[in-house]
């Protein structure tokens, strides 16, 4: 009776089989392709909401620049929108605290426009020295809505690879209005 117990507790242990190795296998493969993939997609996302986020920061910026630009028409006693109205096809302007009255903020657009140069403090401007070239242009327009009003839109493009601009989805563009409310 011994031989037979030893010989049906034998049979049961038969392992796996090819199509359960197969099959366990597959759903491995299935698991770590969709990780894969999922990774990848959100590292792209990523460079991309940085790209945005950056550009949307510029945007407002260009926008701050043309406010100051105003404040300090108001404060030298000025004409509130003194130096604003020459935007109307586009200018390009830098933020630069403490520079010197004869120089001009807004200066005209170029065509294809300039990029933007960032140095080691993080600070974008144009004629930056020491400073790298970024992907991004912004062009700054303003226009007269009559009853002291100017609307003020800034357009953030850059570079992605080969391609360029709004066509491609690569632009932010901000806007506000500007009133004489002194």
């Amino acid at each position: 009776m011994l031989k037979n117990i030893k010989k049906y507790k034998g049979k049961g242990n038969g392992g796996f089989t090819l199509i359960e190795l197969v099959i366990s296998l597959f759903i491995l493969t299935v698991a770590i392709v969709g990780v894969y993939s999922s990774f990848s997609t959100i590292v792209v996302l990523t460079v991309d909401a940085s790209s945005r986020l950056t550009a949307a920061y510029l945007a407002q910026e260009g926008i701050e620049i043309v406010r100051n630009i105003r404040d300090n028409n108001w404060i030298q006693g000025n004409n509130w929108n003194a130096g604003l109205l020459n935007c109307e096809y586009g200018c390009e302007a830098d933020y630069r605290t403490g520079t010197p009255s004869e120089v001009i903020p807004l200066r005209d657009y170029p065509t294809g426009g300039n990029k933007l140069k960032i140095n080691s403090d993080n600070f974008y401007d144009y004629d930056l020295v020491d400073a790298t070239d970024t992907k991004f242009k912004r062009k700054i327009t303003i226009a007269d809505q009559g009853g002291n009003v100017l609307k003020v839109s800034v357009l953030v493009t850059w570079q992605e690879k080969e391609e360029e601009g709004c066509d491609y989805g690569y632009c932010i563009q901000a806007e506000e209005y500007l009133y004489d409310w002194y």
